[in-house]
C-alpha cells in the first residue's frame, strides 16, 4: 500500500518525467492574490504567470501545495472531524501549463498517471466535461476509450472555472472514482449526485477564453492549463479507504493524539481525535508561515482554529496542554517534503504550548458560563444571541465554538442575536473613540473599519505584497478615482506598509495599479484602518483595483536598523545608570533615533562610553532578532521591559535581542534585551552595522535625552569627526593623538591672557578714575563714574577695589561693552544698613529707562538699555543717599 509520502512523489515525479518544474510549495499567506486569506489552490502561486504579468525560465510546472480553508468563503471548519473529506489543511497536487500544451496532452497525462502509475482500474473511472466542450469530450473517447454514459456533460458553472468577473477562464473536466454500489448516490447532475458513491478526485481546467466586463469572451492567445487533484482523496483512494482521516498519515496523527491524552483512537472521543489531528496540521503550517495568533485578521482565524482543537482535547480528559507534544509526530510525517516544519518546530510548540495554556485558563469558566445559560432554557431551545455574544466578548469564544460545543448537545445559536449585540458593541465603542479627542475628519476612517474592517499587517515578513483597494480619499471625502497630481489616501486590505506607532515612524514607498501608480509620502493609523497618504505620479488608479504595494527598501532598513537599536540602547542605559531608567518616549526616523528615559542628572562622558561600547559589542553579536506572541501579564513575568506610550492589547510582540551569560533576562538567564515591541526589527543585531552616540541633553525635569545615529550614518558621522581632528591637528601642528593636550594646554594659556587683560583693564579704569571726584553727601563718601572698556563681568571686581579705596562709603559705575549697557553699585559693609547697593542699582538702571537690577546689600548689579541718561543716574544716586529721594 503506497503511503501518502509516495504518492506525493508519485505525483512529482511522474510530471518532472514529463518536462514540468517540480516547484516548491508557495506559503500559506497568499503574496500576489489579495483577495484570499491563504492559499486555497495549487495555482495561486502561478496567477501572475496565466495573466501574463510575469515569466518565468519553465513554462510547464507540478506541485504539491498546502492549502488552508477555513475562513471566507472557503471555510469548511464547521465540517472538520465530521465527515470523511472536509479539512481545514490540504495537499493540492496539480499540473499546470502557461501557454505550452492544451487538452490534447493534459487530458492523456492524467490518464496514464491514474491507470499505470497509481493503477487505478479504469472501469472504476468516469468523467465529465462543460456541455459545449466537445473537444475535451472527443479526446476522453479517443484516449480513454470512455463511454458516452462515462463522459457526462455538466451544463453549469461546476465545469466553467472563472479567475474573477473578468479575466482567464474556460470549461473543466472533472475526473469520479465509482466506489461501488454497496454505497448509497449518484454519478455528478443526478438526482442522488450528494452521495458518497462517486467521489471527485482530480480537476483539470482548461484556461481557454478571456472574458470582459460586458460579459463577452474571445480566445487567449496563450492557452494554459490547471489542475488539481486533493492529495487526502487520492491517497484514501490507493489505500482502499473511504474515509481520508483512516490514510496512514492522518492515522498517524490521531494516534499520537490518542497517545497524548491516552484515550482510544476509535472510540468514543473519535471525532475529538480527527479534529485535532486536522487542526494540528492547519495551525502548525500557519504559524510555520509567520501567522501568529491574534484578535485580528488571518491571526484570529489560526486563533479559532487552535482553540477548537483546544477544546475537542479538554473534552477528551486531558489536564494539561497536549497541542504542543503532537508536533514532532507531524514533523516526522511531513516535514521531509515540507522542510520549513523543522526550522519553526520549536516556534510551533511554543507558540501552541503558551496559546493553549491561556485558554485552559478560561475554558472552564467559559464552558461553565454556557451550561448556566443552558440550564435556564427550555429542553432544546436556542442559546441566546446574547448569551453567546458573552462568552465571545469575556471570555474570547469565537461564535463557531459556541455552535460547536453546543452541536454535540442537538443545540443551536441564535445567530441573529448575537449579530444585534455585536451591532450595539460596535455603536458603543465608536461612540466611546469619538469622544477620545482624535481629529475630526477621523470619522470617516471609523466608517472604513466598520465597513471593511481594520488593515491586516504583513510588513513583519515581507516589504512588497498585493492588496485591494478598498477606498479612496480626498479631502475628506470618499471618491471612485484619483488622476495623476491628486494627494489622496489611499485603503486596501491588507499592507506591507508599516503605520507610523510606537515612536516608528510610518513607511513610504509605491502603490501600482493596472492603469497608474501613486507614491506613498506617510502611512498613518486610524481606528485599526492604516491610511497610505499619497499622491497620484502617473495615469488614474480606482478604488476596487487590485494594487502592488511596495515599500521603501532602503529607508525601512534604515529606520528598522535605528529602533532596533533603541531597544539595545535602553537596556544599556539600564544597566549603566540603573534599574531606574525607563522609556519615556522615542523617535525612530531613517536619519537618526532619539531616546527619552527617566533619570535626574546629566551622563558623563565616561558613562556615555560605555553605553555606546556596550551597544556595539551587542551589535558585532551578530545575534537573531527574535519575536514571539504572547499576554502582557506573561510577557511582564518574562521580565520584558514595556515601552512608553504603547496601547497593549489582549496579544502582544515580544522582542529579544543579544545573548549574554547571567543577565537574568528571560527563561536562559542569557537574553539581553527583552522588549514588548509592535514595530518592525532587523533580522539580526549585526544588520544595525554600527552605533554612534550624538548628544545627551535634558528633556525635561527628570528626564533625559540621546540622539544616535547607526548604519552607514553612524559611520559617515565618524568619519567627519575624524576629518575634523585631522584638520584641528594641523592647525595646532600635533599628531591627533597629542590634540587633547594641545588644546587644554591654549585653553590655560587663553584663561591666564585674559585673566591678565581683565586686570589691565580693571587698572587701566582704577588709573582713569584715579583723579574721579570724590563727593560727600550726607557724611557718606560718594564715588559716581562711567568707565570704558570693561564689561560688565569686570565691573564687580572693579567696584569691590573702589571700595577698598575709600575705606567706607558707595560707588555706582557705569559701563557699555558690546552693545550692553551695565550698571553696578557697592556699599562698605559699615553703611549697608543705613544705605542698598540693591537700591542704588536699581534707582540708577530706572532712571537709564531699565528695569531695576539685583544683589546683595553691599554689592548689587543691573543693566540698562544704554548710557544715555548717566548724569540722572548719577543724581537720583546722590538723592537716594541723601536721603531725598
Amino acid at each position: 500500500m503506497p503511503s501518502v509520502n509516495d504518492i506525493r512523489s508519485t505525483f512529482l515525479n511522474f510530471y518532472e518525467k514529463n518536462g514540468h518544474r517540480v516547484v516548491d510549495s508557495s506559503p500559506l499567506v497568499p503574496r500576489n492574490d489579495p483577495t484570499l486569506m491563504f492559499a486555497n489552490s495549487g495555482m495561486v502561486q502561478f496567477k501572475n504567470l496565466f495573466t501574463g504579468l510575469e515569466t518565468r525560465d519553465y513554462n510547464r510546472a507540478t506541485s504539491a501545495q498546502k492549502c488552508v480553508r477555513a475562513g471566507g468563503k472557503h471555510n469548511d471548519l464547521d465540517n472538520v472531524g465530521y465527515t470523511a473529506r472536509h479539512h481545514t489543511f490540504f495537499e493540492m497536487l496539480g499540473n499546470f501549463s502557461f501557454g505550452d500544451y492544451f487538452k490534447e496532452q493534459a487530458i492523456p497525462y492524467a490518464w496514464e498517471l491514474l491507470t499505470k502509475d497509481f493503477g487505478i482500474p479504469k472501469d472504476k473511472l468516469l468523467v465529465t466535461v462543460y456541455h459545449t466542450d466537445d473537444e475535451a469530450a472527443n479526446i476522453w473517447k479517443k484516449v480513454a476509450n470512455l463511454s458516452d454514459d462515462k463522459i457526462i456533460r455538466i451544463a453549469s458553472d461546476d465545469n466553467f472555472w472563472r479567475m474573477g468577473p473578468t479575466g482567464p477562464c474556460g470549461p473543466c473536466t472533472e475526473i469520479f472514482y465509482d466506489h461501488g454500489d454497496h454505497i448509497w448516490g449518484g454519478p455528478p447532475g443526478s438526482a442522488e449526485e450528494d452521495g458518497d458513491r462517486f467521489i471527485e478526485i482530480w480537476n483539470l481546467v482548461f484556461m481557454q477564453f478571456e472574458q470582459f466586463e460586458d460579459g463577452s469572451m474571445k480566445d487567449l492567445a496563450a492557452q494554459s492549463i490547471d489542475t488539481g487533484m486533493g492529495l487526502e482523496r487520492i491517497a484514501a483512494l490507493l489505500q482502499g479507504k473511504h474515509d481520508n482521516y483512516d490514510t496512514d498519515l492522518m492515522r498517524a496523527l490521531i494516534e499520537a493524539s490518542a497517545n497524548a491524552t491516552s484515550s482510544d483512537p476509535d472510540g468514543p472521543g473519535k471525532v475529538h481525535h480527527r479534529v485535532i489531528a486536522d487542526h494540528l496540521r492547519s495551525t502548525s503550517f500557519l504559524i510555520a508561515d509567520g501567522v501568529m495568533p491574534s484578535n485580528e485578521g488571518r491571526g484570529y482565524v489560526l486563533r479559532r482554529i487552535m482553540r477548537r482543537a483546544m477544546r475537542h482535547a479538554h473534552m477528551l480528559g486531558a489536564q494539561d496542554p497536549v497541542m504542543y507534544k503532537l508536533v514532532p509526530s507531524l514533523v516526522q510525517q511531513m516535514g521531509a517534503a515540507y522542510p520549513e516544519l523543522g526550522r519553526a518546530q520549536p516556534m510551533i510548540e511554543e507558540t501552541l504550548r503558551s496559546e493553549e495554556t491561556r485558554f485552559r485558563q478560561t475554558l472552564d469558566r467559559g464552558l461553565r458560563l454556557l451550561d448556566d445559560e443552558l440550564g435556564k432554557l427550555p429542553e432544546g431551545a436556542d442559546l441566546p444571541g446574547e448569551a453567546a455574544f458573552k462568552l465571545y466578548d469575556t471570555y474570547g469564544f469565537p461564535l463557531d465554538l459556541t455552535q460547536d460545543a453546543l452541536r454535540e448537545k442537538g443545540r443551536a445559536v441564535d445567530v441573529g442575536g448575537f449579530d444585534t449585540a455585536m451591532a450595539e458593541q460596535k455603536a458603543k465603542a465608536r461612540a466611546a473613540w469619538a469622544g477620545s479627542g482624535e481629529t475630526q475628519d477621523a470619522t470617516i476612517w471609523y466608517d472604513l473599519a466598520e465597513k471593511h474592517g481594520t488593515t491586516e499587517f504583513l510588513g513583519y515578513d515581507t516589504e512588497e505584497a498585493e492588496g485591494q483597494i478598498l477606498s479612496l480619499v480626498k479631502d475628506g471625502a470618499e471618491i471612485a478615482d484619483a488622476k495623476q497630481g491628486d494627494t489622496i489616501q489611499i485603503v486596501v486590505n491588507q499592507s506591507p506598509f508599516y503605520a507610523e506607532s510606537g515612536g516608528q515612524v510610518g513607511d513610504t514607498g509605491l502603490i501600482k495599479t493596472e492603469t497608474g501608480a501613486a507614491r506613498v509620502t506617510d502611512t498613518k493609523k486610524v481606528a485599526g484602518v492604516f491610511v497610505h497618504f499619497a499622491e497620484v505620479t502617473l495615469g488614474t488608479v480606482s478604488r476596487g483595483q487590485g494594487a502592488q504595494l511596495s515599500v521603501d527598501h532602503d529607508r525601512r532598513s534604515m529606520i528598522q536598523a535605528n529602533h532596533s537599536a533603541t531597544h539595545l540602547l535602553h537596556e544599556a542605559l539600564r544597566r549603566t545608570l540603573g534599574e531606574h531608567v525607563s522609556q519615556r518616549g522615542s523617535l525612530n526616523a531613517p536619519d537618526r533615533l532619539r531616546f527619552d528615559f527617566s533619570h535626574n542628572n546629566a551622563v558623563t562622558p565616561d558613562e556615555l562610553a560605555k553605553i555606546e561600547a556596550e551597544v556595539n559589542d551587542f551589535v558585532r553579536q551578530n545575534t537573531p532578532v527574535e519575536t514571539r506572541i504572547m499576554t502582557p501579564d506573561d510577557a511582564r513575568d518574562l521580565g520584558a521591559q514595556a515601552l512608553f506610550g504603547e496601547k497593549y492589547g489582549d496579544e502582544v510582540r515580544v522582542v529579544s535581542m543579544g545573548r549574554q551569560a547571567n543577565s537574568g533576562k528571560g527563561a536562559d538567564g542569557q537574553t539581553y534585551s527583552l522588549e514588548l515591541c509592535g514595530g518592525t526589527h532587523v533580522a539580526r543585531t549585526g544588520d544595525i552595522g554600527a552605533f554612534a552616540l550624538l548628544s545627551d541633553g535634558a528633556s525635561s525635569a527628570g528626564v533625559r535625552r540621546i540622539e544616535a545615529l547607526t548604519g552607514q550614518a553612524a559611520l559617515d558621522h565618524l568619519r567627519n569627526s575624524d576629518s575634523q581632528l585631522s584638520e584641528i591637528a594641523g592647525l595646532l601642528k600635533a599628531q591627533a593623538g597629542d590634540v587633547v593636550n594641545k588644546v587644554r594646554a591654549l585653553s590655560d594659556e587663553r584663561k591666564a591672557l585674559a585673566n591678565e587683560v581683565a586686570q589691565l583693564k580693571r587698572q587701566l579704569a582704577m588709573g582713569s578714575a584715579a583723579g574721579t571726584e570724590v563727593k560727600e553727601i550726607g557724611g557718606v563718601k560718594f564715588i559716581g563714574r562711567k568707565v570704558d572698556g570693561v564689561s560688565g563681568k569686570e565691573l564687580g571686581a572693579l567696584v569691590d577695589e573702589m571700595k577698598a579705596q575709600l575705606g567706607s562709603g558707595a560707588v555706582l559705575l557705569l559701563a557699555e561693552a558690546d552693545g550692553k549697557a551695565t550698571v553696578a553699585a557697592g556699599v562698605t559693609n559699615d553703611l549697608t544698613g543705613r544705605i542698598s547697593a540693591v537700591a542704588l542699582v536699581q534707582a540708577a538702571t530706572v532712571a537709564l529707562g531699565g528695569k531695576g537690577g539685583g544683589g546683595r546689600p553691599d554689592r548689587a548689579q543691573g543693566g540698562a538699555p544704554s548710557l544715555a541718561a548717566a548724569d540722572n543716574a548719577f543724581a537720583e544716586a546722590e538723592k537716594l543717599i541723601g536721603g531725598t529721594a
